[in-house]
């Protein structure tokens, strides 16, 4: 229920159609809570209980205001979702509606992992690698010294292979986008001659660009393809209606263009020639902008590209509006209500680009989990559409949610595991991972890892965790009758059963009107390329010269560096995040601009 307490609920619907709740507590305090909404809810009409919203709770002085406890809130507010839940299942079994159909999902245990469902099937294949290939990675990467950098977002069979390598080889990191090149200086520190990128073409970019800055010129950088490694984001900050964005800012000033890590290096330094720029992930971007506002006066902030994560963030601050100032406060010290309000008209964010990936999480997806999922904990990652966003926020604000990278997600994730391994009930944990699927990997290795860390005892309580993937119906496809590709179907008692695998039924294998769950750039990271480039490993024949990661000779429109003004934004984001604020050079640089345009 989102607290130390255990709730036991049991929820009826009686002879007269009038619902009727039975609640336990083992703390005292909940048990009080419990009866409060069991003497306003039992024997109320189903449709009486399912049209209250918290709002109403307040108004009639059930549980807590939120400035007094937001613990004990929480509380009674999940307690109070799970009866919603529990009466809209049994309205629906009275009219002799089918279930809902879940969604696929991993359920983890301390000894085993049990897939529910043809995509979750195809997920937890490669959980466990075949040993040879990963043996065969390992005395590759140690013979050679090469160091292999990776995005979570690669192929299960890719992760699961480097996962379980890591134990063997040091030198292998799994991160998001901002992690990879800090650890790709790391093991050339450590003596890895070569750095084997698998992500998309701009995340080899920086690894080359801050090797270079950090005076690793010699160590090779190498792609996972002979062709372009594209992004959709990257792309969209490319064009020219991202210029025409960019120039409006240059005209409002002072101005500063947050951007987000996932683009070029050409297109960050174009950018920073523009308006002063400073490069931002899904995990510090709230602080950027809110310690930006909090440290120029009167600044104008132009986010981008990812139109998703800019609406999510300016929906935040419309939310963190209403909020007390003891609350903002929590999320940064230099900010109130006041301040909060007088910065959302000078945000800005660009309108026209979207992840292809995040696009999944749609209309459909969230009706099913506020219809199955809503007790369960809610992540989402900020480049998820709004609708999604909004569910996990709410989640959030009941102690039940994270917004945020896909590191938060991790870490949230870990830390509701360990709660519940110190609480040391039996209980079923459920996380709707409202993220791209090429986490579960990373996922699971941490959960089970938690979970085996806890001595086995006769009195050690049972805890199951569930990561569930919301994926909508455009999804998977299904095989054909005549399937040419060695799936057959299979006809039992007359009915053909159709196999389910993921991927969309046309098209690269991901769509912005729903595509698999994983990114079709991403998908070029083989386990295939990774050897085929670790073994033509040094490249005395040029065989792989075009899976070199190249460096930047090109020149900004005002003659600079590419690789020198570009790689500033990065910087500059790096003294942020060891300072909290933003550097004194950047300052100067957005007072400088707007001096001079006056």
């Amino acid at each position: 229920m989102g607290c130390t307490a255990q709730v036991w609920l049991v929820t009826k619907m009686d002879e007269y159609g009038k619902m009727r709740f039975y609640a336990d507590s083992d703390s005292e305090i909940t048990k009080g809570f419990c009866s409060c909404l069991i003497m306003l809810l039992d024997g109320a009409l189903p449709e009486e209980v399912l049209k209250l919203t918290t709002q109403d709770l307040f108004a009639l002085n059930v549980g807590l205001l939120p400035s007094k406890s937001q613990s004990r809130v929480n509380t009674w507010h999940n307690v109070f979702i799970s009866m919603q839940k529990k009466t809209k299942s049994l309205v629906a079994e009275k009219q002799g509606k089918p279930p809902l159909e879940p969604f696929p999902s991993l359920v983890i245990t301390a000894d085993d992992i049990q897939p529910k469902g043809s995509y979750a099937e195809s997920q937890a294949k490669f959980l466990f690698p075949d040993e040879l290939k990963v043996t065969e990675l390992v005395n590759v990467l140690k013979k050679k010294k090469i160091g292999v950098v990776a995005h979570f977002y690669m192929d299960p069979e890719v992760q699961g292979i480097l996962t379980t390598a890591q134990q063997q080889w040091p030198h292998i990191h799994i991160s998001d986008s901002l992690v990879m090149a800090d650890m790709a200086v790391k093991m050339a520190k450590d003596g890895c001659q070569y750095i084997t990128v698998l992500g998309v073409d701009f995340m080899s970019e920086n690894v080359r660009a801050i090797l270079d800055q950090a005076g690793f010129e010699k160590v090779g950088v190498y792609r996972m393809s002979d062709e372009r490694i594209g992004c959709s984001l990257a792309d969209a900050a490319a064009s020219p209606t991202y210029t025409s964005y960019l120039e409006a800012a240059s005209r409002s000033l002072p101005s500063l263009h947050v951007v987000y890590i996932n683009t070029s290096l050409e297109t960050k330094a174009r950018a920073h020639e523009l308006v002063p720029t400073i490069t931002c992930t899904s995990s510090n971007v709230v602080n950027t902008i809110l310690q930006a506002f909090a440290q120029v006066p009167d600044l104008n902030i132009w986010y981008g590209p990812d139109s998703y994560m800019g609406a999510n963030i300016a929906e935040l601050f419309q939310q963190m509006a209403n909020m007390t100032n003891e609350e903002i406060a929590l999320v940064h010290a230099k900010h109130d209500r006041e301040s909060i309000r007088s910065l959302l008209p000078r945000l800005h964010y660009y309108q026209d680009g979207a992840c292809i990936v995040h696009d999944i999480f749609g209309n459909e997806v969230v009706k099913r989990i506020q219809e199955l999922y809503a007790d369960a904990y809610l992540t989402a990652h900020f480049e998820v559409p709004g609708e999604m966003f909004a569910l996990a926020m709410e989640a959030k604000r009941r102690g039940m949610g994270v917004v945020g990278s896909t590191q938060n997600i991790l870490d949230f994730i870990k830390h509701r595991v360990q709660e519940a391994l110190d609480r040391n009930l039996d209980e079923h944990l459920q996380f709707v991972l409202g993220t791209e699927t090429g986490m579960v990997t990373s996922i699971v290795a941490a959960v089970r890892k938690l979970l085996g860390s806890v001595i086995s005892t006769s009195d050690r309580a049972k805890i199951n965790v569930e990561i569930i993937f919301p994926v909508c119906s455009d999804s998977v496809s299904r095989t054909s009758e005549n399937a040419s590709d060695g799936q057959h179907s299979a006809d039992l008692n007359g009915v053909t059963k159709l196999s389910v695998i993921p991927g969309v039924a046309t098209g690269e294998g991901c769509s912005i009107h729903g595509g698999c769950a994983s990114c079709p750039y991403m998908k070029m990271n083989t386990l295939n390329s990774l050897l085929r480039v670790c073994q033509h490993l040094p490249n005395e024949k040029s065989i792989i010269s075009s899976y070199e990661a190249g460096r930047f000779d090109s020149h900004t429109p005002l003659g600079n560096s590419v690789a020198d003004v570009g790689c500033e934004p990065i910087l500059h984001m790096r003294d942020f995040q060891a300072t909290g604020k933003l550097p004194g050079k950047l300052v100067d640089h957005i007072l400088d601009a707007a001096s001079n345009k006056r």
